[in-house]
């Protein structure tokens, strides 16, 4: 079933670690299942990780989960068997007359073939390839030691079949997860070091604290951050200890081309990339690595626009731990990122007056997102708090309430930054976000008309809801689809002149696209569509290509009139997104717009 431990390869994985708690869950349930419902003592799912099968759940007792556990099977081992096997439909057979020799990579269970001529051997195998949608290899649900000492009969293969393709959704969903995993760890590490790198006048300083977020990001044990000089800046960073000149330069060398083909160079001591050093220059790289006792490193490129501004070196000591295609891509997302911070600093020295202006925006939004979650909410709930009891003594002067009164509206202001802001963190966790049910939409309609009604009749405009008489089902989240709706219906309001008209339709019928569409809710036959329409300013080409993303407004001088955070149409977006459905706009401007959505309903 699986590899002996002491395999060497490339990246030794962790099962315990892999992918999420939910699901290593749902797949330890389905291993399970399969072994008590047809009958066997071990179940075994495994997931391939890089040219290995390790096992991500396993149903047996205390002795064989211990010895799986820590067991890994190549791939092509596996192919092997494969290849040999008996179809038996989403199952391979092979049985103990074919078996070839990997007993090094295989665990045999130590029991005695029973007289049947079906009688289960210990070298027998059942095996169920599991494929992504592209027929890729991703695993594999493997069974051994059935209950009854005998080879499954068709009604057990049967009901094995189910369990695969169970198998086979619960683990691409495990893979998906996990690869989310990996990508939002190097995300998180790219935003620490933005915010670092763009938050400081002094860059040295600056690319000094960005070392424990690469560290930690890129579970490096060492980093080396270095940039060159130009007419005006000298370089910054400190080189590795035994460094030469002649090893700077090579490395300089070696950046210089990663940045032109826009890619990183690795160097271990088994391999390099020779379309980038010859072996002179890997021997002299290799001896400066071994020294500090490295295995393996990965100098990424730092640049912006054609020029390349200096270097990471992020190096590993652990020969056995590889750099993954994320951490590659990640960490050449990252140093352009510094490179830009690097440019900025010196373009400082040039043109100070405009750099620090760019500094200071995209330094507001990254603080601006990190203190909303951290530091600003209970603050300003004590400063609402406390301007409520002052606003009821009854003793202060009429400029001090004219004041108090300002205070509450600008606090009333942040508060509405705010929520938008924990909206949008919590949209944009998959892990905080509340399972989908089969629901009524018109309360969350009449809710969005309602809060916006006050707001028509002051504009003079007429709020009218065209829907199917009844229930109207959809599959969601209530108080999300309530703040979609507001968001919507409010903004219709917002940017129509007075005398208007804002429509909400309702209109069920087919799924837009041609197979259904998953949902977390249960199968999903027909959508509905939930069209807002006002006679508004409209909203012209170019901005819509940017309509949905945070913090946008529109350079529409009418539309700028009005106050707002650039929040509601993204936090709209990523309530729609999450509820698998879609989102479009139809707008011209001057003619007023449509908001059309998608949300699945369901099965009946």
């Amino acid at each position: 079933m699986s590899l002996d431990p002491r395999h060497s390869h490339s990246s030794r994985p962790d099962a315990s670690e892999w992918s999420d708690a939910s699901s290593r869950a749902t797949l330890q349930l389905i291993a399970e299942s399969v072994a008590q419902m047809v009958g066997f003592e071990v179940a075994v799912i495994s997931a391939v990780h890089e040219d290995v099968f390790m096992s991500v759940a396993i149903k047996g007792d205390d002795d064989v989960r211990n010895v799986l556990g820590e067991m890994l099977t190549p791939v092509d081992s596996v192919r092997e068997d494969l290849a040999i096997a008996e179809d038996w439909g989403r199952f391979k057979f092979i049985g103990h007359e074919k078996s070839i020799d990997h007993d090094e990579y295989r665990w045999v269970p130590d029991i005695e073939q029973g007289p049947e001529p079906d009688a289960w051997h210990p070298l027998d195998m059942l095996l169920a390839p599991l494929h992504d949608n592209e027929g890729g290899l991703r695993g594999l649900l493997s069974i051994d030691l059935p209950v009854t000492g005998r080879r499954p009969d068709p009604a057990q293969v049967g009901l094995l079949e189910r369990y695969a393709a169970q198998a086979e959704r619960a683990l691409l969903n495990a893979i998906e997860r996990e690869a989310l995993s990996q990508r939002l760890r190097l995300a998180e590490a790219a935003r620490r070091v933005v915010q670092v790198a763009v938050s400081q006048p002094d860059i040295e300083a600056a690319l000094n604290e960005c070392r424990p977020a690469l560290l930690d990001g890129f579970r490096a044990d060492e980093v080396t951050i270095r940039t060159y000089s130009d007419e005006i800046v000298p370089a910054r960073g400190t080189p590795l200890p035994g460094t030469t000149d002649g090893v700077r330069g090579i490395v300089r060398q070696l950046a210089h081309a990663c940045w032109t083909q826009q890619r990183v160079g690795i160097l271990t001591t088994e391999w390099y990339d020779d379309d980038l050093i010859d072996d002179h220059e890997h021997a002299a790289l290799l001896e400066v690595a071994l020294a500090q006792g490295f295995a393996s490193s990965m100098i990424v490129p730092m640049g912006a626009g054609q020029r390349c501004l200096g270097h990471l070196i992020l190096v590993r000591k652990d020969d056995e731990t590889a750099w993954t295609a994320d951490e590659r891509t990640g960490a050449l997302e990252v140093a352009r990122d510094i490179g830009h911070a690097v440019l900025s600093s010196r373009n400082l020295a040039r043109e100070q007056r405009l750099v620090s202006e760019l500094r200071e925006l995209d330094t507001y939004k990254t603080q601006l997102l990190s203190t909303v979650s951290h530091e600003l909410k209970n603050p300003l709930g004590a400063v609402v708090g406390h301007l409520e009891l002052v606003a009821g003594d009854p003793a202060l002067s009429e400029d001090t309430q004219y004041s108090v009164g300002a205070m509450q509206r600008a606090t009333g202001r942040i508060s509405r930054v705010v929520s938008d802001l924990l909206t949008l963190a919590k949209l944009e966790d998959p892990e905080g976000r509340r399972p989908l049910s089969a629901l009524d939409l018109r309360p969350a309609i009449q809710a969005a008309a309602d809060s916006s009604r006050f707001a028509a009749e002051q504009n003079e405009l007429a709020i009218h809801v065209v829907a199917p008489a009844g229930p109207l089902p959809v599959i969601g989240d209530a108080e999300e689809l309530e703040r979609l709706l507001s968001n919507l219906v409010s903004n219709a309001v917002k940017y129509s002149p007075s005398g208007g008209d804002v429509t909400i339709t309702v209109t069920y019928g087919p799924l837009t696209t041609p197979d259904p569409r998953a949902s977390s809710a249960g199968p999903v036959d027909r959508e509905v569509e939930i069209a807002i329409s006002d006679e508004g300013i409209g909203i012209s080409s170019a901005d819509q290509e940017r309509l949905f993303t945070e913090f946008f407004r529109s350079s529409n001088p009418q539309a700028l009139e009005q106050p707002g955070t650039g929040l509601g149409l993204a936090i709209a977006e990523r309530i729609v997104r999450g509820h698998d459905g879609q989102m479009s706009v139809e707008s011209a401007l001057g003619e007023g717009s449509t908001f059309r959505v998608f949300l699945p309903v369901p099965a009946t």
